[in-house]
């Protein structure tokens, strides 16, 4: 609205996705404005010395945030060819900051196999299911609504989708044996919790 105002409405036009921008694509004669929902992003090291919800939300300047793709263009697909891409930027003040805005000095991407991808939704399932019953005092709603979403999956495909698709068979491919075994990992912990 307020680029919308300085320039005029037909002049700003808003790109909703996060996929990567062609800059040959767009109008030369129009304002773009792309808006996606980033997350703090930290190495594994400094989560230990960022344990309060304090210091995972204060001095901030990496954020991520992931775009999922399929080699043939579209968003969503099967299980077996879904990719995701993780997108890390890093600004050039940490936020808060006395301005809202802040210049994105860096940006790094990777590629996660659908393996890979697998692996990391799993491994979110069982944290989530960890938080939900070690919860104090207990939540009896909440641990029915992780319960729900992680075994009874209706929208997205479940555990046992992806055990299927991935675990049905030893992989051909000794590259992808250390991923098979992360994975045959995290369902033994997801199973445990």
């Amino acid at each position: 609205g307020f680029y919308g105002q300085c320039f005029g409405e037909e002049a700003v036009e808003v790109i909703k996705d996060s996929a990567p921008v062609d800059k040959r694509k767009l109008d030369p004669n129009k304002a773009y404005i792309q808006i996606t929902f980033v997350e703090p992003y930290f190495d594994e090291y400094e989560m230990k010395d960022r344990v309060t919800y304090f210091e995972k939300n204060f001095n901030i300047c990496r954020f991520m945030y992931t775009t999922p793709f399929t080699m043939d263009g579209r968003p969503r697909g099967e299980l077996s060819e879904q990719y995701k891409r993780n997108t890390i930027l890093t600004t050039m003040h940490a936020f808060p900051y006395i301005k809202t805005r802040i210049n994105v000095i860096h940006r790094e991407e990777f590629i996660l196999t659908p393996i890979e991808v697998a692996i990391e939704d799993m491994r979110k399932k069982t944290q989530e299911l960890t938080a939900a019953t070690n919860q104090e005092p207990p939540d009896a709603k909440m641990l029915q609504m992780v319960l729900q979403g992680s075994v009874g999956a209706t929208v997205n495909q479940g555990p046992l989708e992806v055990a299927q698709v991935f675990l049905a068979e030893i992989p051909a491919d000794p590259k992808l044996y250390r991923h098979h075994n992360k994975l045959r990992l995290c369902f033994k912990e997801f199973i445990m919790r």
